[in-house]
């Protein structure tokens, strides 16, 4: 079953969507602002997006944009006919469709079953890598559960998050600002003492000297990453 999320500040919109969709048997996730159409995505499994252009908070070009720094998602914006500049711009970023309101719910279906095909078809739909191991250790996503030289630790959800960005990406470093951002889902704004607070309980829970670390290493004058070199590789599950 492919999951469809909608995002529209325009609930009635949302509730039309939903009904056309879900008659054709589509599971359907909801969001109102770009901000919250990221964060679903973050947090669920999502096969295609379809995205109003006018949005409070964050827009649904800015958050097509900031979506393709890491999905290849299928997004077909919701456009009024006066935006025809805004389609541009979306196409440009990556927007792969557009559908013009008020729109024909045979032409949403139809553009939907298009969408999805192009995307099975070129491989979009590998599935994320759920397990990783750097050294000793492990990360589950599936059951959001870590553990080191196999004992688990226990992690507040900040610092699973962190945890998990840095090794989903290993020998990449990440400002304080870019962690920031990427886990608190915020403008950074001077925020990023916060950061180096998590980091070293991280250091605390994962090292066997936090003084000096093994996997989590500062880069000075940039950031943080995980090392590398301690790296077995990730597991799809």
């Amino acid at each position: 079953m492919y999951n469809i999320l909608i995002c529209d500040d325009e609930k009635d919109i949302v509730s039309a969507l939903r009904i056309y969709l879900s008659a054709e048997g589509y599971q359907i996730l909801e969001a109102h602002t770009g901000r919250e159409a990221l964060e679903c995505v973050e947090q669920q499994e999502v096969h295609l997006i379809l995205m109003d252009i006018m949005m409070p908070e964050m827009d649904g070009i800015s958050a097509t944009s900031k979506l393709r720094e890491q999905y290849n998602i299928p997004v077909i914006l919701l456009t009024a006919k006066s935006e025809d500049s805004d389609k541009i711009l979306g196409l440009n970023i990556g927007a792969d469709d557009y559908i013009t309101k008020p729109f024909n719910p045979a032409e949403v279906v139809a553009r939907v079953r298009s969408q999805l095909r192009r995307y099975t078809n070129l491989g979009g739909m590998v599935k994320k890598e759920s397990r990783f191991t750097i050294g000793a250790i492990e990360m589950d996503d599936a059951e959001k559960t870590v553990a080191v030289d196999g004992e688990a630790v226990s992690l507040t959800p900040l610092e699973y998050n962190i945890l998990r960005l840095l090794m989903e990406n290993p020998g990449r470093v990440f400002s304080s600002a870019e962690i920031y951002e990427k886990v608190w889902k915020d403008v950074a704004l001077g925020n990023e003492s916060t950061v180096a607070v998590h980091i070293r309980h991280l250091r605390e829970k994962i090292e066997i000297d936090p003084a000096n670390p093994r996997y989590l290493k500062v880069v000075w004058g940039q950031g943080y990453k995980m090392e590398k070199d301690a790296s077995k590789g990730a597991v799809s599950e």
